[in-house]
């Protein structure tokens, strides 16, 4: 008798152990989710100059592998996505020069979407750009 509750015990310990650790949480599920809709625009839209592992193009198409100047024009994404940008940007100690083109298509969830799967892939993690932060980014545009 001893020896099943033992069992019965173990067996619960067990089951609250997997459940804990199996279970994502709800943001981590949908950054996942906003990620896999990001690839697919990153694909259309993003990856003819980026390249398909965000490496850019020589000194025409800045890499997205560089976390820093994501990381601190974090507000600025959204305006840059959706409306480009002329201005030359410098990014891993490289100046680029080349216009990027605006994408007036895109709705802001989708923006939100693309921004998302580039902060969390080629080595970034930036966690989820909700459709709130990308709708304030772009009223704030300049």
């Amino acid at each position: 008798m001893r020896r099943n509750t033992s069992l019965h015990v173990g067996a619960a310990l067990l089951s609250i152990y997997i459940l804990f650790h199996a279970c994502q949480s709800e943001q981590a599920i949908r950054t996942a989710q906003y990620a896999v809709n990001g690839q697919k625009l990153y694909g259309m839209h993003c990856q003819n100059c980026h390249g398909a592992k965000g490496e850019g193009l020589g000194t025409l198409y800045p890499p997205l592998t560089d976390s820093t100047f994501l990381i601190t024009h974090r507000k600025q994404l959204p305006c840059i996505v959706k409306n480009g940008s002329s201005s030359p940007i410098q990014v891993g100690g490289k100046t680029f020069n080349t216009e990027m083109p605006p994408n007036p298509q895109l709705t802001p969830i989708e923006t939100a979407y693309v921004l998302t799967y580039i902060g969390n892939s080629f080595g970034n993690k930036m966690g989820i750009f909700t459709i709130e932060e990308v709708q304030q980014a772009l009223a704030d545009c300049r």
